[in-house]
């Protein structure tokens, strides 16, 4: 489902409106264009007396046409509303006004002409919301089979009216309000065998957060057989680890910057299950795994349902996603081994300490031997 656009060459906005009877209508865009002449007018930061002046540059912008007919109209039949926005450059420039100068103009065309793909919105629905308030990417592709559950509201941004829904659902219509000039596919049955050369066709960068191995597995050697770098976040306590692998660089890359060996599907399909959770341990990143996330993973389906993923960490991933995004739209180079970013190590006092680090490699060791590692 994606937002009907007002074409005038085909009604007018009176009949527009009708045929569509929206229940709110959203026009604010005096404010727009107000927000538009103080980007473009920097000098008014410090001049606060600019009342005629916008007058005037907003009678020079109407140029005669009556207030409907400037912009774009966009109806969003999810919600049954009706808004009002800027033509598509225009709402670009404006919505990423405050990006400048860390992002230059330059640099903001190159985010937004990214093509990425996200499968798994859970962590990945942070990247795609983070990299979107970013200016990035106009063309995305997501995947969700899931719905919303209760205990995913400790981590995504939705909240208990989402429950029930599909997370590709809420995703796409928050990144079509935001910017309704998007490009969007959504797949809310997820990536399949079917559907994964579809997913990956005319994809730049795949971000991948998927729970199944076995798919994680074949999405990086369909990633690689294309040349798509792949970018996955994971949640590590508090913390999180970020890894980027450049098949675009290189295609005879082993998977996972060969963490795991050079596994191929055969591979993974032989291993017994007992071997499953130490593999699922390297992967995730085995040497940055934090003492109280290696004591919940012993206790799943004992103590706990499922390891824990509490909101800062998935929201640090998010950021850490569109960061590395970042860098490979501008072609800027970015590591490819497993990296921790740890909230811990930068502001807990202690973590450091020599009895600290005895402590926790003591425990990894356990951790290890438990697993079989």
């Amino acid at each position: 489902m994606r937002p009907e656009r007002l074409d005038r060459a085909k009604e007018t906005f009176a009949e527009f409106k009708a045929r569509l009877s929206p229940t709110r209508v959203v026009d604010r865009y005096d404010l727009l264009l107000e927000d538009q002449f103080l980007i473009r007018n920097p000098r008014y930061k410090f001049i606060k007396d600019y009342a005629a002046d916008l007058a005037a540059y907003k009678d020079a912008y109407a140029a005669l046409r009556a207030p409907d007919a400037l912009g774009e109209w966009f109806y969003f039949p999810w919600s049954g509303t009706l808004a009002h926005y800027l033509p598509c450059d225009e709402h670009l420039e404006i919505r990423t006004a405050r990006n400048r100068n860390i992002v230059t103009h330059e640099e903001q065309q190159k985010l937004y002409g990214l093509t990425v793909a996200y499968a798994g919105l859970s962590v990945g629905s942070h990247g795609a919301l983070t990299f979107a308030l970013m200016g990035g990417a106009r063309s995305i592709k997501i995947a969700d089979p899931d719905e919303v559950s209760p205990s995913n509201l400790n981590r995504i941004r939705f909240d208990f009216l989402s429950v029930g829904r599909k997370k590709a659902d809420l995703v796409r219509e928050y990144l079509y309000q935001l910017d309704p000039y998007a490009d969007i596919t959504a797949y809310d049955g997820g990536v399949t065998d079917g559907n994964l050369a579809e997913f990956l066709s005319g994809v730049d960068v795949l971000v991948e957060e998927t729970d199944n191995l076995e798919m994680k597995i074949r999405l990086r050697i369909a990633a690689r057989e294309r040349g798509i770098p792949v970018v996955m976040a994971t949640d590590n306590g508090d913390n999180i680890i970020i890894e980027t692998e450049r098949f675009d660089l290189d295609r005879a890359k082993p998977l996972f910057n060969g963490i795991i060996g050079d596994v191929t599907l055969e591979s993974f399909k032989s291993f017994e299950p007992s071997e499953l959770p130490k593999l699922a341990t390297k992967i995730a990143g085995q040497h940055f795994v934090t003492e109280r996330m290696m004591q919940s993973l012993l206790q799943v389906g004992r103590e706990i349902y499922s390891w824990p993923q509490p909101g800062d960490a998935a929201t640090l991933s998010g950021a850490a996603i569109a960061y590395v995004l970042k860098r490979l739209a501008l072609g800027l180079p970015v590591r490819e081994e497993k990296c921790e970013v740890s909230l811990d190590a930068l502001l807990d006092p202690d973590y450091h300490a020599p009895e600290t680090v005895s402590n926790r490699e003591a425990a990894r060791a356990n951790f290890f031997a438990s697993i079989g590692l």
